[in-house]
C-alpha cells in the first residue's frame, strides 16, 4: 500500500477534526437535552407530589365537611322532630282552650239572662210565701220557712257545674262575680 499524500492526510485530518467537532457538539447537545429532560422529569415529579398532596388535602377537607354537614343534618332533623312534637302539644292545648273559650263565650252570652233570672228569684225570696188570708198557714208546704230557693238550700251550689271539668274551676270557688242580686 502506498502512503497517503500530504494533501490527503490534511484532508483526512480536517475531516477528522470536523467530525470530532461534530461529535463534541452532538454530545454537548445530548447532555443539554438529557439535562432538560431530567429537569422536566424532576419538575413533573414535584408537581405530581404537590398535586397528590393538594388532592389529599381537598379529600380530607371534603370528608370533614361531609361529616360536619351530616352531624348538622342529624341535629336539624332532631330539632324538627322536637318542634313537630311541640306543635302537636300546642295544637292539642289550643283545641282544649278553644273549647273552654267557647264555653266561656256561651256563659257570657247567657249572663244577662242569668242576671235577670237571679234578680227575679231574689225578689221572689224577699216576698216570702203566698198567704191566703182565709186559710191557716200551718199546713202550707211553703210556710215552714224553707223553699227550693232558700239560702240554706243554695249552699250546695258548688255541686252544680256547667262543664264536665270542675277541677279547673276550683280556683274560682272563692271568687264572687258581680250580679244584680
Amino acid at each position: 500500500m502506498s502512503s497517503p499524500s500530504p494533501v490527503q492526510i490534511r484532508e483526512a485530518n480536517a475531516h477528522l477534526a470536523a467530525l470530532h467537532r461534530r461529535v463534541t457538539d452532538l454530545e454537548q447537545r445530548l447532555e443539554e437535552a438529557e439535562k432538560t429532560v431530567r429537569e422536566q422529569a424532576e419538575s413533573l415529579i414535584r408537581k405530581d407530589e404537590q398535586l397528590r398532596a393538594t388532592t389529599q388535602e381537598i379529600t380530607e377537607a371534603k370528608d370533614k365537611e361531609i361529616f360536619f354537614l351530616h352531624e348538622k343534618l342529624c341535629q336539624s332533623e332532631e330539632s324538627i322532630h322536637k318542634l313537630n312534637q311541640t306543635i302537636k302539644e300546642k295544637d292539642s292545648l289550643i283545641g282544649q282552650l278553644q273549647h273552654r273559650c267557647q264555653l266561656l263565650d256561651n256563659i257570657c252570652k247567657s249572663r244577662p239572662l242569668l242576671d235577670s233570672m237571679l234578680a227575679q228569684m231574689a225578689e221572689a225570696e224577699r216576698m216570702g210565701p203566698v198567704r191566703d188570708l182565709g186559710k191557716p198557714t200551718t199546713n202550707s208546704s211553703l210556710t215552714d220557712g224553707e223553699s227550693n230557693c232558700s239560702p240554706s238550700r243554695l249552699s250546695n251550689h258548688k255541686d252544680f257545674s256547667l262543664s264536665e271539668d270542675d277541677s279547673d274551676d276550683q280556683e274560682l270557688d272563692g271568687v264572687v262575680f258581680g250580679t244584680t242580686v
